[in-house]
C-alpha cells in the first residue's frame, strides 16, 4: 500500500510542478492537442467505414437471412469500434511522446533541475533519440497488446468480463502508462526499454499506483491533454527514485519485488 501511495503522489506531484510554470505548460499541451485531433479524424473515419469493412469481412453472411446476417455485423462493427477505441487508448502516450518530443524533454530537464540537477547521459543526436522512442514505443505497445487483447475477448465472458477483466485490464493499463512516461527521463540515462521493463517490474505496486489513476483519466480524451505535461513531469520524479536520485527525505522504503507484466 506504501508504494501503491508514493505511485499517486508523485502523479499529483507532477501536476503540481507543471501548474507552478504555466508558460512551460502550455506549450507542452500543444503535442497532446494535436495527437487528440489526429485520433478523433481516425477515429471518425473508422465509424463511418465499419458498416463496409463488416459486409467485406463477413462474405459469408450474404446468403443468411436478415435478422440473422444484421446482428453478426452489428457484432462485428461494436468489436471493430471497440478494438480502435483500445489502440487509440494505448498508443495516444506514444504518439504525444513522438510528437511532443523537444517539449516534453526540456520540460523533464527543468524537473531534474529543480530536483537537484541533470543526471549524466549519453549525447545523442536528435534523429537518433526520436528512432529510438519510436522503437522503444512498438516495443511497449507490442507487449500491452499481448496483454490487452486476450482481456478484451474475456470482457464477452458473463459475469468474468464485467468484474475480473475490467479491473486487470486498468492495471495493464496502467503498468504499460508508467513505462512509456518514464521513457523521457530513463533515455536520458541511458537506460533501454528492457532494462526500464525490469526496473519497473521490481516496484510494481509504485508504477501501478501511478499509472492506474492517470490510465482511468485518460479514458477522457480532452483530459488526456491537460493532464499528459503533468504525467511527464510526475514520470520524472518516479524515475529519480528508481535510480535512487531521489532527494533525502523524498524517497519512500522500497516495497516488494514481484515478477509480472
Amino acid at each position: 500500500m506504501r508504494e501503491l501511495a508514493t505511485g499517486a503522489r508523485y502523479l499529483m506531484q507532477g501536476q503540481r510542478w507543471v501548474a507552478q510554470h504555466g508558460r512551460l505548460y502550455a506549450f507542452c499541451l500543444l503535442p497532446a492537442l494535436i495527437a487528440l485531433v489526429l485520433y478523433v479524424v481516425l477515429l471518425v473515419l473508422l465509424a463511418f467505414q465499419a458498416g463496409d469493412l463488416a459486409v467485406w469481412a463477413t462474405p459469408f453472411a450474404d446468403d443468411w437471412s436478415g435478422l440473422p446476417r444484421n446482428l453478426l455485423r452489428l457484432g462485428f462493427v461494436v468489436l471493430l469500434l471497440a478494438v480502435g477505441l483500445m489502440v487509440a487508448i494505448l498508443t495516444f502516450t506514444a504518439v504525444t511522446l513522438l510528437i511532443g518530443d523537444p517539449f516534453y524533454e526540456s520540460l523533464s530537464e527543468k524537473v531534474e533541475e529543480s530536483e537537484g540537477g541533470l543526471p549524466d547521459g549519453p549525447d545523442l543526436p536528435w534523429w537518433r533519440e526520436l528512432w529510438t522512442s519510436l522503437t522503444d514505443s512498438l516495443y511497449v505497445l507490442m507487449r500491452a497488446l499481448a496483454l490487452a487483447l486476450p482481456l478484451f475477448l474475456l470482457g464477452f465472458v458473463p459475469l468474468i468480463g464485467q468484474t475480473i477483466v475490467p479491473a486487470l485490464g486498468f492495471a495493464v493499463s496502467g503498468f504499460f502508462l508508467t513505462l512509456e512516461l518514464t521513457s523521457v527521463a530513463m533515455q536520458r540515462r541511458g537506460i533501454d526499454v528492457r532494462t526500464r521493463l525490469r526496473m519497473l517490474r521490481t516496484r510494481k505496486s509504485l508504477a501501478l499506483g501511478f499509472g492506474v489513476p492517470l490510465a482511468a483519466t485518460f479514458l477522457v480524451p480532452v483530459v488526456a491533454v491537460f493532464l499528459m505535461p503533468g504525467a511527464v513531469a510526475g514520470a520524472t520524479l518516479l524515475v529519480r527514485d528508481l535510480t535512487g536520485e531521489a532527494r533525502s527525505g523524498d524517497r519512500p522504503e522500497q516495497g516488494e519485488t514481484a515478477a509480472g507484466f
